[in-house]
């Protein structure tokens, strides 16, 4: 099954981040642009052609989170929005995160 396909997790702690192997494979099924930064996060950068593009994709952004709850952290720069995941309850990445960005890239 597909990340896009899958479904988030609740995540209360208790189990271990996902090790660099698994963060590797899992970066290799998302599309072009997710960085992983220290094996304790993913992060993107979305560019729009105006303001209101950019606020529509964060809002966007904002539904699916509540759905899956599981929510990113958005900053949103005039035409760009970055997304970065990771999980706090467990200091570093899960599968939620993956699943999460490969559904942000549908929107």
């Amino acid at each position: 099954m597909e990340l896009k396909e899958m479904h988030c997790k609740p995540c209360e702690g208790g189990e271990d981040p996902l090790d660099h192997k698994d963060i590797i494979r899992l970066q290799e099924e998302l599309s072009q642009g997710w960085s992983v930064k220290d094996d304790q996060s993913i992060h993107k950068s979305f560019l729009f052609e105006n303001f209101n593009r950019g606020m529509a994709f964060a809002n966007q952004i904002a539904l699916l989170a509540e759905k899956e709850n599981h929510h990113p952290n958005l900053c949103i720069q005039y035409k760009k929005v970055d997304v970065s995941l990771s999980t706090h309850a467990i200091g570093g990445l899960s599968k939620n995160d993956f699943i999460l960005a490969a559904k942000i890239d549908e929107i």
